[in-house]
């Protein structure tokens, strides 16, 4: 635990009991940057804490992709980046694909995605994750409500949400095969968590959908729905969703017949690099935590 960062942590979280809900102290677009967004593309990010822009992988990206996918999952075997449904066994995640596969290194460099971090994030960017996430029909598992940023604080060290991530749509994310969720306007708020974050834990919390630790608590995710709304973000195959890094969002289980599966990024600022844990123990791997 990062005991000499405490003193000015200004979001504390993994509580003992439950916290106040506070107002985000930092800015949501960083100035210092252009890049390909308009001014009024910029904006509703800023407001939503999310965009979605159509066909931002073509045909041709979009074969190559699925192609390397499954190359990884026949290759990877028992590697600790490939990660499986607890129920099955079937891969529901792998990890720092940009550092597995040059293809997918390329689409990640690209201007229309790092150049879109760059410019919401006022800074040069570097990846902090990267992972696949795969729901195939009828058994892909849900993901509970969370702020991805109240995880990277706790377990990774990241100082302040300055941080953008990009799910690039690999499959057709539909209202039937458990797309993303989104509280818009939710990322101007940090959410604390309770509980103690505990040792070993990172391989069995990666496959838990609801873990026992950094997930809010119902009454600030019932209370922060009736003011914000949930948003349903669908789009075809080769959509991206850029949302910033503190939104709480959740998807539900995958029971249609149609599969689900998103090439998901994420980049920090290079001056928010990371420190030690503030409510752990010790780090989590690179792989989850690129340093």
């Amino acid at each position: 635990m990062n005991s000499s960062a405490t003193l000015t942590d200004r979001y504390p979280t993994r509580l003992p009991e439950a916290g106040a809900v506070m107002d985000r102290p930092d800015p949501v677009v960083w100035p210092g940057r252009d890049g390909p967004w308009d001014d009024e593309a910029v904006n509703f990010f800023g407001d939503n804490g999310y965009r979605t822009v159509e066909d931002v992988l073509d045909t041709p990206d979009l074969a190559q992709v699925r192609s390397e996918i499954d190359r990884l999952a026949t290759e990877l075997g028992d590697d600790e980046r490939l990660i499986r449904e607890s129920s099955n066994g079937d891969v529901r995640s792998i990890f720092s694909v940009h550092t597995l596969s040059t293809e997918i290194a390329r689409i990640i460099a690209r201007d229309d995605v790092a150049g879109v971090a760059r410019q919401l994030l006022g800074d040069d960017v570097y990846v902090h994750q990267s992972r696949v996430n795969l729901k195939p029909g009828f058994a892909g598992g849900p993901f509970y409500w969370h702020s991805d940023f109240e995880t990277w604080h706790a377990e990774d060290g990241m100082p302040t949400p300055r941080a953008v991530s990009v799910s690039l749509a690999l499959t057709p994310n539909t209202r039937f095969n458990g797309p993303l969720m989104i509280l818009p306007g939710s990322h101007r708020r940090f959410v604390p968590c309770v509980g103690e974050t505990p040792g070993d834990y990172h391989r069995e919390s990666l496959k838990s959908y609801r873990p026992p630790f950094g997930t809010p608590e119902e009454s600030d995710i019932a209370a922060m729905a009736q003011q914000y709304g949930i948003t349903q973000v669908t789009g075809g195959a080769g959509s991206a969703l850029y949302f910033d890094c503190n939104c709480l969002h959740a998807s539900a289980g995958n029971i249609s017949p149609f599969p689900r599966s998103n090439l998901f990024v994420v980049f920090n600022a290079v001056s928010n690099a990371l420190e030690e844990p503030f409510a752990a123990r010790s780090r989590r791997p690179d792989y989850l935590a690129a340093r």
